[in-house]
């Protein structure tokens, strides 16, 4: 969509106020009736006292900020809370029949009524919040460079992490993102499908869709024999070199375009909290953190929104093993510390990517491009038909709506174009089934002797915290920045934050490394992709090596039932693929027995023999079963959604699209999406398609 509607009418914003302002003053009241220490004479004394209370936070607030904001940054806006029961507090002072016995019940009057205006709020779909984020990004925009007014569109990408596209027409059937379904109806949108590389996850999917190449990344996580070093996608140090040798300079983004919350840039010139450019001084890093503090609503907004997320999340645990749901994880991976990365996750990065996208908005940037990780984060815990996920999308679906609405004061119109990265699968783990893991059962195929390990790595929801944390350490130019850096010194290595108990381990690893000697064998999980290296030949292994060296593995993987296929090199016959009962030749695509690839799409052979050329494509390429009537597999990892392979709906990601900007033939693999992204950008911007060759899948 190139235009959204028209401005707001004056009389609109008055009306708008006033709403607010009663909203204000009912919620004043009944916090005045819940607490014993607040005394309001009259409704009238209310009234007064709630547009008191409106003016000081909007007087006092820019004065304290440079004080108290890097704290709020800190605590998530828990300093911002105190400030608020400071300022009712105040209040109370100035205001004749509105008295409060001390300060504490001062903060839980604020904390109250901040609470139901959002309720309410919310209810009557105010949205409060927009406007604010419309008129501060505003005025911000106003001090700096003034934009340039055209009428040659941008276009923002919003990705939604881990979304299939069956999961979306789900959604969309039950009413869970009524503003994509209304884009749909009206004729202005079309939903087309694309189909991931065998790497079904992130960082292999953002390469290709940002960069056009996303060659030689086989998982999430795979061992470099070059480097004898265990590559994570979740570790922000070793990220910038993965781009740099993807990039060619014309990424995505490369003409005046924006990356918000990515793993990689697409050679944006604007950044934030993007893994790949954390320390790329090049780059103009947008320091939101601070800025998005700067009000006492966003603070107190964000806060109460993430300690509810975190009570949904217990509520929703409890429910699901009252109700005996299965597949389910248990309490060591959803309890502890989960629910708060969860609400970090669903609420904290989705409000600074949307704010900083307003602001991108307001710059007139051509293009940007954010990530959204909640819908991802919960289906992994909690499945990916889990109505808290569809819960999740209705919530970031109103986001949309509200960048929508934005739209309408800025310089240029925008088309918007939603699509996801990877869809995910769902079934019971690997482990839940057999109880064992990967690992576990690559150690008893082995002799006497050999040992077998697996470095466990971050998660992606650690990497995008400790990504955004040292983003804010390296790239706020404020007290943000000094306050955030002596909080998190200890979980601090060579400028990189560490978060997590995973982390935590992979930095004892690293402090120790050249003193322990490395397994014999690495078996890494990606999903319900595996990964096995023998790390004492510093070259791919091939069948015939393995078959000599370790004889019980190849019979002893093919023949368990959780296993789908593997996939080796053979110095006779070049890669192969084994299952129980066949074995396909991709060389000469000649099948022996029965076809172990038959159900996992046309495309596999293709996809396989292209991960086979990669140089860091592993000994032995593990992939866990699917089962197509029940479109159900098994994660190597303790994910109950999952991706990372080939098998279901996490192989087949979505593009939701304008109308006037069409899919011409299918899109099989990464880079074919960017292709089709960069002729949408050329057209637009140089008038001409200039991008647009077909992308097919090599092999």
């Amino acid at each position: 969509m190139k235009t959204v509607g028209n401005k707001p009418s004056t009389l609109h914003s008055i009306l708008r106020v006033l709403v607010i302002w009663a909203i204000s003053t009912v919620a004043l009241i009944i916090m005045g009736f819940l607490l014993d220490g607040v005394q309001i004479e009259s409704p009238g004394v209310a009234i007064v006292a709630a547009a008191v209370i409106g003016l000081l936070n909007a007087l006092l607030w820019p004065l304290l900020s440079f004080v108290l904001v890097p704290f709020a940054v800190v605590t998530l806006g828990f300093a911002a809370l105190l400030m608020n029961g400071l300022v009712v507090w105040f209040a109370a002072q100035l205001v004749g029949g509105f008295s409060i016995d001390g300060y504490w019940t001062a903060f839980w009057l604020a904390l109250g009524m901040s609470a139901i205006n959002i309720i309410v709020s919310t209810l009557l779909t105010i949205d409060d919040d927009s406007s604010y984020y419309r008129s501060l990004v505003k005025r911000r925009m106003k001090r700096t460079a003034k934009p340039e007014v055209t009428d040659v569109p941008g276009v923002l990408f919003l990705e939604i992490d881990g979304l299939a596209r069956p999961i979306l027409e789900k959604a969309l059937a039950e009413g869970h993102v009524p503003t994509l379904q209304r884009w749909l109806e009206s004729g202005s949108h079309t939903l087309s499908s694309w189909e991931t590389d065998t790497s079904s996850q992130t960082s292999a999917s953002q390469a290709g869709i940002l960069h056009g190449d996303n060659s030689n990344i086989p998982a999430f996580r795979w061992y470099d024999k070059e480097t004898g070093e265990v590559v994570a996608s979740s570790n922000p140090s070793l990220l910038p070199g993965i781009e740099k040798s993807h990039s060619d300079g014309n990424g995505l983004l490369s003409d005046d375009g924006a990356s918000r919350g990515n793993l990689f840039s697409g050679d944006a010139e604007y950044v934030m909290a993007t893994a790949s450019a954390i320390t790329d001084k090049t780059k103009f890093h947008t320091s939101e953190f601070q800025a998005y503090f700067t009000n006492p609503y966003n603070a107190s907004r964000t806060l109460l929104l993430f300690l509810w997320d975190v009570i949904l999340e217990w509520r929703q645990f409890r429910a699901a093993r009252k109700n005996n749901v299965q597949p389910i994880l248990d309490k060591s991976h959803r309890g502890g510390l989960y629910p708060f990365i969860r609400a970090a996750m669903t609420i904290l990065m989705r409000e600074l990517n949307i704010y900083t996208l307003i602001g991108d908005v307001f710059a007139g940037r051509k293009s940007a491009y954010a990530t959204f990780v909640g819908y991802d984060e919960i289906a992994h815990h909690s499945g990916i038909l889990d109505p808290g996920a569809f819960d999740t999308l209705f919530k970031l679906d109103r986001q949309f709506g509200r960048l929508e609405t934005a739209i309408r004061d800025a310089p240029r119109p925008y088309h918007l174009v939603i699509l996801s990265d990877h869809g995910q699968t769902g079934g019971a783990t690997f482990k839940q089934r057999y109880d064992m893991s990967l690992e576990e059962f690559v150690q008893q195929l082995m002799h006497e002797g050999i040992e077998v390990g697996s470095f466990e790595t971050a998660g992606e929801a650690y990497g995008h915290l400790s990504v955004v944390m040292t983003d804010t350490i390296h790239n706020e130019t404020t007290g943000a920045s000094k306050v955030m850096g002596r909080a998190l010194k200890d979980q601090t290595v060579d400028g990189q934050v560490h978060i997590g108990p995973e982390a935590e381990q992979a930095l004892e690893r690293a402090q120790k490394e050249d003193e322990e000697e490395k397994p014999h064998v690495i078996a890494l999980a990606s999903g319900n992709l595996g990964l096995i290296a023998f790390t004492e030949w510093d070259h791919r292994m091939t069948l015939e090596q393995i078959e000599e060296s370790f004889p019980d593995v190849i019979p002893g993987l093919r023949a368990h039932e959780g296993i789908g296929f593997i996939m080796v090199r053979s110095k006779k016959n070049g890669p192969v693929v084994m299952g129980a009962n066949g074995v396909y030749y991709l060389d000469d695509d000649r099948v022996e027995g029965e076809n172990p690839l038959a159900p996992f799409g046309s495309n596999a052979p293709a996809h396989l023999r292209r991960t086979d050329s990669f140089p860091n494509c592993p000994d032995i390429l593990v992939n866990s079963f699917y089962d197509p009537e029940t479109n159900e597999g098994a994660a190597f990892e303790e994910l109950i959604g999952f991706h990372g392979g080939l098998g279901g709906t996490q192989t087949h990601p979505f593009l939701l699209h304008p109308s006037e900007m069409p899919v011409d033939g299918e899109l099989i693999g990464a880079a074919s999406v960017y292709h089709v992204c960069k002729s949408w950008l050329n057209q637009l911007h140089n008038g001409g398609d200039t991008d647009s060759e077909e992308v097919q899948i090599e092999g």
